[in-house]
C-alpha cells in the first residue's frame, strides 16, 4: 500500500510546487524588468528635460548655432557609449533633433514603433513587452517631450537585454534550486508521514498472518501511528485475546471431556466383561458391544491427544531427518512384514532440518500407518526423503485404492473417513493429530494422488531456523 501512496502524495507535492513555482517565476521576470524600465524612465525623462529647451531645428540654414542642441548631442553619445544603449530625440513627425549612434532612426515596427506612438499620445513607456531568457529581444522606452503643454518630440532609448536575461535566468535557477530541495525534503516527509500512517498497517498485517498460522498469542503494540490506528490495534488485541480463550475453552473442554469420560468407559467395560461370565461363552451381542466399546476408548484417546497436539509447544531443534525417517520405516517394518507389504526406504543417509524430533516420529507413524492400514497384499509403500530448496521434503506414497479429487480435499478433516473404508479400524483422528503435530513446527502435510495408484502423503519440514514455525503457543509481538 506503501508503493500506491507515495506516488499520489510525490504528484500532489510535485503539482503543488510546479503551480506556485510558476507564477514566482513570472513575478521574478517581470520585477527584473521593471527595474530596468523604470531605469530608463528616468534616463529618458532627464533627457526630455534637457530637450525642451531646445528650439533650434538642425540643419535650419536661418538658425545660428545653438549651444543646448550640441550639448544634448554630447550627452546623447557619451550615454550611448557608457551604456551601449541606443538613444534618439525625434520630432512628431520623424526627424532626429539628436541620435547616438549617428543615423539611428525610429523603429519602424516592433516594440520600438509602440513606444513611439504612446509617447505621441503624452504617455511614458510603462509596460513592454516581457523579455524572457531564451527571447533574444531588445527593450524600448519611450517619453514625450513636453513644452507650452504640447508634445513637440519624443526620446526614445533601445536597450540589449543581455544582462536582464541573464539575471532572469539566474534567478530561475536558484528558484528551481529552492524548488528542488524543497521536494526533497517533502519526498522525505511523504516517506516518514507514510512510513508512519502504514507501520500499524504492517503490523496488523503480521499479527492477522500469524492468528491465521496458528500463533493465536500474536498480537500488536498499540503504541504508535494514527490515534484511529492505534484504537483499531486495541480493538484487535481484544479480538484475539478473546477467540485465543474461547478456542483454549474448546480445547480445554475436549481433553477434559475425553479425560473424564475414559473412566466411566472403563468402568462400563468392566461391566461388561463381568456380565459375559453369566452369558454363554461367545455370544455375539457381548462382543459386539466389546467391540464398540474398545472402539469408543480409542476416539477418547485419540481427541485427547489432538488436543494436546494443538495446544503443546514445538520443541524445535536442528535434527537428522534422514535418520528418523529411517528410523520409523525400521520400526514399521515388522507390521509391513505381517501384512504383506513391500515397505522401502530411499534417500540420502543424512539430511539436516528444523523439526521437533518427538513430533516429527508421531507424525510419520501415523502417516505410515494410515498407508499400511490401505495397501493390500504385495503392493509397494515407498518412503522417501529429499531436499527441496528451503525444506526437507518427506514422501510417503502407497499402492492402496487411493482418493478421488473431493475426497483429497477432506483428507485430514477431523472424524471424516472415506465412505469406501468405513470396514477400516480407525476414529478418523490420527492425520489430524499428524497435521497438528507438524503445524506447530512449521511443517506441512499435504496430500496428492500417486501414480499409478494409491495416495502420496508428503510432509515438508523447513531446512533454516528462521523459516521454521515456532509453536502455536510462541508470541508474536508485532512492535512498530
Amino acid at each position: 500500500m506503501r508503493t500506491r501512496l507515495l506516488p499520489l502524495l510525490i504528484v500532489l507535492l510535485a503539482g503543488v510546487l510546479l503551480a506556485l513555482g510558476f507564477p514566482l517565476a513570472g513575478s521574478i521576470a517581470a520585477a527584473e524588468q521593471q527595474r530596468v524600465v523604470v531605469d530608463r524612465i528616468d534616463d529618458t525623462a532627464r533627457f526630455a528635460a534637457l530637450a525642451q529647451f531646445v528650439t533650434t531645428r538642425p540643419f535650419d540654414p536661418e538658425a545660428g548655432t545653438d549651444e543646448r542642441l550640441n550639448t544634448l548631442r554630447s550627452e546623447l553619445l557619451r550615454y550611448e557609449e557608457l551604456y551601449d544603449i541606443r538613444v534618439g530625440i525625434f520630432y512628431r513627425d520623424g526627424q532626429a533633433m539628436a541620435v547616438a549612434p549617428r543615423r539611428w532612426k525610429v523603429p519602424a515596427d516592433g516594440e520600438g514603433q509602440r513606444a513611439f506612438q504612446e509617447a505621441l499620445a503624452g504617455r511614458r513607456s510603462h509596460d513592454p513587452g516581457q523579455v524572457w531568457p531564451l527571447q533574444h529581444s531588445r527593450l524600448a522606452v519611450a517619453s514625450p517631450v513636453i513644452r507650452d503643454g504640447d508634445v513637440v518630440a519624443v526620446v526614445v532609448t533601445d536597450s540589449p537585454t543581455g544582462q536582464l536575461r541573464s539575471r532572469i535566468l539566474h534567478s530561475w535557477l536558484l528558484l528551481g534550486a529552492g524548488e528542488t530541495a524543497a521536494m526533497l525534503v517533502a519526498v522525505a516527509a511523504a516517506f516518514r508521514l507514510t512510513g508512519w500512517v502504514m507501520r500499524p498497517v504492517r503490523t496488523l498485517d503480521a499479527a492477522t498472518h500469524g492468528i491465521a498460522t496458528g500463533r493465536l498469542n500474536s498480537r500488536v503494540a498499540a503504541d504508535s501511528g494514527p490515534p484511529e490506528l492505534r484504537r483499531l490495534a486495541r480493538s484487535f488485541n481484544e479480538m484475539a485475546d478473546n477467540v485465543e480463550s474461547v478456542l483454549e475453552q474448546q480445547r480445554a473442554f475436549v481433553a477434559d471431556a475425553s479425560h473424564q469420560l475414559r473412566n466411566p468407559l472403563a468402568a462400563l467395560l468392566l461391566r461388561i466383561d463381568l456380565l459375559a461370565l453369566d452369558l454363554p461363552a461367545g455370544h455375539a451381542e457381548v462382543s459386539s458391544v466389546r467391540t464398540e466399546g474398545k472402539r469408543l476408548a480409542r476416539v477418547l484417546d485419540d481427541l485427547l491427544d489432538l488436543a494436546l497436539a494443538e495446544h503443546a509447544e514445538a520443541d524445535l531443534q536442528l535434527a537428522d531427518i534422514a535418520e528418523i525417517v529411517i528410523d520409523r520405516v525400521g520400526a514399521w517394518s515388522p507390521v509391513a512384514d505381517r501384512e504383506r507389504v513391500e515397505l522401502s526406504y530411499s534417500g540420502p543417509t543424512a539430511v539436516t532440518g528444523w523439526a521437533d524430533p518427538v513430533a516429527l516420529s508421531s507424525a510419520l507413524d501415523a502417516v505410515v500407518d494410515n498407508a499400511l492400514k490401505f495397501t493390500p497384499e504385495g503392493s509397494p509403500v515407498h518412503v522417501s526423503v529429499e531436499v527441496e530448496g528451503d525444506c526437507v521434503g518427506i514422501t510417503v506414497a502407497d499402492g492402496g485404492p487411493g482418493l478421488t479429487d473431493e475426497e483429497l480435499t477432506r483428507i485430514g478433516d477431523r472424524f471424516w473417513r472415506s465412505g469406501r473404508h468405513q470396514n477400516v479400524s480407525g476414529s478418523g483422528l490420527g492425520l489430524s493429530i499428524s497435521r497438528a503435530l507438524l503445524a506447530a513446527g512449521g511443517a506441512t502435510l499435504t496430500y496428492a494422488p500417486n501414480e499409478p495408484r494409491g495416495l502420496r502423503a508428503v510432509i515438508k519440514v523447513p531446512r533454516h531456523g528462521g523459516d521454521a514455525g515456532t509453536g502455536r503457543t510462541q508470541a508474536v509481538e508485532a512492535h512498530p
